[in-house]
């Protein structure tokens, strides 16, 4: 049974999910998401605050870092730490290949809902939805929340 803050918007995205094929589409789309996502805000501007350069991924890491710790403390630090590793791994990349990667992975998305879950997305209806995901698809790696 889940518990804490995520309680309602877990039961609800789980629910939008139930089909094996769209839940293997979402852990292939997601983390393409994620790191093609990233891989775009490194083309943008670049901060520096006090001689730390910053980068609008960096900031979209720490900012949702923050809040997937507020909603689960042990998977959203875990969540922390593979946003790391994807922002790492996004460095690497140029912008035409962030793209494609973040295309590719919402494909992927529209595959799973469309074809195998024949439902609309969850964040559809409650753009929250759009950080649970991730978190839903690294517990199915990582089994830190019980499932429903």
């Amino acid at each position: 049974m889940p518990h804490g803050a995520l309680d309602t918007l877990w039961v609800d995205y789980d629910q939008h999910h139930r089909s094996a094929g769209n839940q293997y589409c979402h852990m292939l789309g997601i983390p393409l998401i994620i790191i093609g996502l990233l891989g775009l805000l490194l083309a943008g501007p670049h901060f520096d605050f006090s001689g730390l350069p910053l980068d609008l991924g960096i900031l979209l890491v720490l900012g949702a870092g923050v809040v997937y710790v507020f909603l689960d403390a042990k998977l959203g630090g875990v969540m922390f730490v593979v946003n790391v590793g994807f922002y790492l791994i996004a460095r690497q990349l140029n912008w035409e290949l962030a793209l494609a990667l973040f295309v590719l992975g919402w494909v992927f998305q529209f595959v799973g809902h469309g074809i195998y879950e024949k439902r609309a997305p969850a964040f559809s209806k409650n753009l929250a939805h759009l950080l649970v995901g991730p978190l839903w698809v690294l517990n199915h790696i990582v089994h830190l929340r019980e499932e429903e």
